[in-house]
């Protein structure tokens, strides 16, 4: 079967991995959450003790870093060096060392290769800051999800909350602000909107909402499997 490719950027906060979830489900095929993989960077990083925005320190443990990914019903699961560190990465320091460590070239690389061979090998929904620009520039459909700078800070504060991090929203912002410059000032493959995406505001939408917004533009996929 032919396998296709839905690409999903934007800034933190818009709701790109709960949509790709969601899609993803909607049409049976694999969501990858690409953010996940340079959180277990990050994590390598702090780990060994390691400074996320020290070029020069990162680099150097990337070739002892081995970055993994599985499905199991239909579920991802990252791995780092061999072990499952799925319910570490959303930890709020990891999210802020992912973000300085997603600004060097030799990361990027790295995981932008694993992430095309299971692009070729999957049907995928893919989220991240250029997977429609860089990653997957021939992807069969793209789109660009947004949200106000209040509006991303609200949600980010509410997962957090629900995550049992008690981060106050000003922090939150202050998170976000960072990550919005980092990604869209950073000078290998910035955060953009390709040419060919399909622009969706969410603000003030519903997570059902955006997913019905996004599945109209989507071809009858039935004929395409994982």
């Amino acid at each position: 079967m032919k396998k296709i490719a839905i690409a999903i950027d934007g800034p933190a906060g818009a709701g790109k991995s709960t949509i790709a979830r969601m899609v993803a489900e909607k049409l049976n095929i694999h969501y990858l959450d690409t953010g996940a993989m340079y959180r277990a960077v990050a994590l390598k990083v702090l780990n060994e003790g390691l400074d996320p925005s020290n070029h020069e320190q990162v680099v150097s443990i990337l070739p002892s870093t081995h970055i993994g990914v599985t499905y199991q019903y239909g579920i991802q699961s990252v791995y780092l060096d061999g072990e499952d560190v799925t319910h570490l990465l959303r930890q709020p320091e990891v999210g802020k060392a992912a973000s300085a460590v997603a600004v060097i070239p030799e990361v990027r690389m790295k995981l932008v290769e694993l992430q095309r061979n299971i692009a070729q090998n999957y049907s995928v929904v893919v989220d991240g800051r250029d997977i429609g620009t860089f990653v997957l520039p021939n992807a069969d459909r793209k789109f660009y999800l947004t949200a106000t700078l209040e509006e991303r800070v609200r949600r980010r504060w509410l997962e957090m909350r629900e995550k049992g991090y008690n981060q106050s929203m000003e922090d939150v912002k202050k998170e976000l602000e960072a990550r919005d410059r980092n990604d869209m000032e950073r000078a290998f493959a910035p955060l953009r909107k390709a040419e060919d995406a399909i622009l969706i505001d969410t603000t003030g939408k519903s997570i059902e909402q955006v997913v019905s917004e996004v599945c109209r533009y989507l071809p009858d996929l039935s004929a395409y499997g994982r």
